[in-house]
């Protein structure tokens, strides 16, 4: 009987992680599974650069304008039903994928499952805060890694469902199933976990210089990811790879970011300043980066392996940082929705600029170049995370 109760105290107490995590690998599906099939989608639908990269683009500038209007939708239904209605969107769009024979269609689902990722992505933050008050990096690298393993299994499994089905279309509407088990998922959360309140007053940060600047700062690191994840399979092909293989460089890259945003927050969970971690983060993508430039075939994947890493190390400990500013879980999820919001708008642009760069001059090393830039920029900003002016940059006393 003791080791009954056991068992059944362990299940409890990790159930609502298993509920993020289900939510979490639903963030990614529908935007990673369409790079490695990028060339068979453009053939059949005959879908420019330009047009093409509207994949990627839309989704993400969706998840920039929610987050945004989270103040004003936040009162109109409980975080349980837009959750739910989130996963439902997701669930719409992958299905509607099945069909899909023209461009404008597609561009219509990467739209649709924008909003329903928005949704989820931004409130999902404040749930891990609230469910995880004493160990929010820890629980936060279980998000962040979920959330990017479903990115990547995705990216790797597209092109093999697409070669067995003999169409691409299947390899994207098949993300429905995750999408579906996550709302069950979700429906069945713990009841004492739902039970919670947070009674603290919002706080408008629009005019608050360190919420644009953390906003900032993720959003150029996401650049990085939405880029990769858009053209690395292309840039990949260039080079004389297949496009299945192109798609498991995704994976690697996935498997790096994993161990990286459970390795780097835990490792950083002892003290309150993490930039340290973040330098190493950031530093790390720039190597990276610099070896596409400088020598890509020969070490491609080792290239890739630690732009991966600092990816996924820079995720986790972004929205950490950002959490650590409030110590209210309802304020930190609504700077964390500012920081997305904002941050994602910028990363809406970078895969778009990318293509726009790629057709000027016919090779993606003056997109990586640019990259490489942004990274030099997110150095310098760094210097500013210092946990004594948390405080008084939120302009709490």
């Amino acid at each position: 009987m003791a080791e009954l109760n056991k068992r059944f105290f362990a299940v409890r107490a990790f159930w609502p992680m298993l509920v993020i995590i289900g939510l979490a690998v639903n963030l990614r599906p529908p935007i990673t599974a369409i790079g490695p099939l990028l060339d068979d989608i453009r053939m059949d639908t005959g879908l420019s650069v330009q047009a093409a990269s509207m994949l990627t683009v839309l989704p993400m500038l969706c998840m920039g304008l929610f987050p945004l209007l989270l103040p004003f939708v936040e009162r109109r239904l409980s975080e349980s039903v837009w959750i739910s209605t989130g996963l439902f969107t997701i669930a719409t769009a992958s299905f509607s994928r099945f069909w899909m024979t023209d461009g404008f269609g597609l561009i219509v689902t990467a739209m649709l499952a924008g909003i329903g990722i928005a949704i989820v992505q931004t409130l999902t933050p404040g749930v891990v805060k609230r469910w995880y008050p004493q160990s929010v990096p820890l629980a936060m690298g279980g998000y962040s890694a979920s959330l990017m393993a479903g990115g990547g299994l995705v990216a790797i499994l597209s092109p093999q469902v697409a070669h067995y089905s003999e169409n691409w279309q299947t390899g994207l509407g098949v993300w429905i199933v995750p999408a579906l088990i996550a709302a069950l998922l979700w429906w069945l959360k713990p009841r004492e976990v739902l039970e919670t309140h947070d009674k603290s007053v919002p706080v408008n940060f629009w005019g608050n210089r360190r919420a644009w600047l953390l906003a900032s700062y993720f959003g150029l690191a996401n650049g990085v990811y939405a880029s990769m994840i858009t053209w690395l399979p292309t840039f990949a092909q260039s080079l004389g790879w297949n496009a299945e293989n192109s798609g498991k460089l995704i994976g690697i890259m996935t498997v790096f970011q994993v161990i990286a945003a459970v390795v780097a927050p835990a490792l950083s969970s002892g003290r309150l300043d993490r930039r340290l971690w973040l330098f190493f983060a950031v530093g790390i993508q720039f190597a990276g980066l610099s070896g596409l430039m400088l020598m890509p075939e020969a070490m491609l994947v080792v290239w890739v392996a630690m732009i991966g890493c600092g990816l996924g190390a820079c995720f986790a400990l972004t929205l950490t940082v950002a959490l650590d500013h409030l110590s209210a879980p309802r304020l930190a999820g609504a700077l964390t929705a500012f920081v997305q919001g904002i941050g994602f708008i910028i990363t809406a642009m970078t895969p778009y600029l990318v293509s726009l760069l790629f057709e000027w001059t016919g090779t993606f090393q003056t997109s990586w170049f640019m990259l490489s830039l942004t990274l030099v920029m997110m150095l310098l900003v760094t210097f500013q995370f210092s946990p004594s002016s948390y405080a008084r940059a939120m302009n709490i006393s």
